[in-house]
């Protein structure tokens, strides 16, 4: 069991299989000219599965595969179908460009849940916000998506100024269908020009949805870091990730691996411990897991606080979004 020395328990590992992405979106990647880890820096297939199962022996329930892009990653197929014999919850967040190249190995793995990252409904915005015309391929294959039988997720960061104005247009996506969208807050990253004029806080969605539709609250596991709702006459639900403005560090389970094998133990977290050279010189993966756990900082990293409204980005140290894989 992982247990840090605030007393959580964390079973829930997000593993990111390249920081590479066919898309551009400026609050992730810094630049168009971002300079991609090579090949051999990355773990490879057996050591992926290494590290997964070693996580899995210290009490890891789930597992969910991120990027960059993971289906842009050539040997995808070989991880995906490696991982899913490990007998845990597999899941997977995508930009939903390349996913109907791999709706075979995602059922033989077992994989229910996939999310995917959609900040706009207008072709033309989407264009904007990603440097690629791709919208309706991802539109497409949301569709494909829920037709196979998946259970889908559109994450949606909202930044003000920019798709604050399509809040509305993603609830009506949950009138006639079974899909939950999740409104994110905008977070500071390395090289995303955050600043606290950009962000649309979850009480403010709520108040603007609230003026349309009725909405009622329910109750999920105490580590979800969603606070979910029911629309009255909708199919779906939405969800709101608070992290600025009602952080929920108190109650997180999560682990993050990057790509370069790298384990993050917080989002926001400054420090990074090597698991992926340990585990090529031969050491203890478990002490370093372990040890990497238990020095988790009580909030947000132990680089801000929770007033969102006096960060300084300039004294933010970490990766950017896409480096360390969501």
């Amino acid at each position: 069991m992982l247990i840090d020395k605030h007393h959580r328990i964390h079973d829930y590992l997000r593993i990111s299989l390249t920081d590479n992405c066919n898309l551009r979106c400026f609050y992730c990647m810094p630049n168009e000219d971002y300079h991609f880890m090579p090949h051999q820096q990355l773990m490879q297939p057996q050591e992926i599965l290494k590290i997964a199962q070693t996580f899995v022996n210290l009490g890891v329930k789930k597992i969910r595969l991120t990027g960059g892009e993971p289906f842009v990653r050539k040997d995808a197929a070989e991880i995906i179908q490696l991982l899913g014999g490990l007998g845990v919850e597999l899941a997977i967040t995508t930009n939903g460009t390349r996913v109907e190249l791999f709706l075979d190995q995602l059922e033989a793995a077992g994989i229910q849940s996939i999310n995917i990252s959609l900040d706009t409904l207008q072709r033309e915005k989407f264009q904007l916000i990603t440097g690629r015309d791709l919208f309706e391929k991802v539109k497409e294959n949301i569709a494909l998506l829920m037709q196979r039988g998946f259970k889908v997720k559109i994450n949606v960061v909202v930044v003000k100024g920019l798709n604050d104005q399509e809040i509305l247009d993603f609830v009506h996506l949950t009138k006639d269908q079974s899909i939950t969208v999740r409104f994110i807050e905008f977070m500071p990253f390395d090289g995303n020009n955050w600043n606290a004029d950009k962000l649309v806080t979850w009480q403010e969605m709520l108040q603007q949805i609230g003026q349309k539709h009725q909405l009622t609250a329910f109750a999920t596991e105490a580590s979800d870091t969603s606070k979910y709702y029911t629309v009255a006459g909708h199919q779906g639900k939405l969800a709101f990730i608070t992290t600025m403005s009602a952080a929920f560090c108190s109650t997180c389970n999560r682990i993050r691996l990057t790509a370069d094998g790298k384990i993050k133990n917080c989002l926001f977290s400054e420090s990074e411990s090597d698991l992926l050279g340990i585990l090529r010189s031969g050491g203890d993966l478990e002490q370093l897991i372990q040890m990497s756990i238990w020095d988790k900082h009580a909030a947000l990293g132990g680089q801000f606080s929770k007033d969102f409204e006096k960060i300084d980005t300039n004294n933010l140290h970490n990766r950017s979004m896409i480096a360390i894989g969501g």
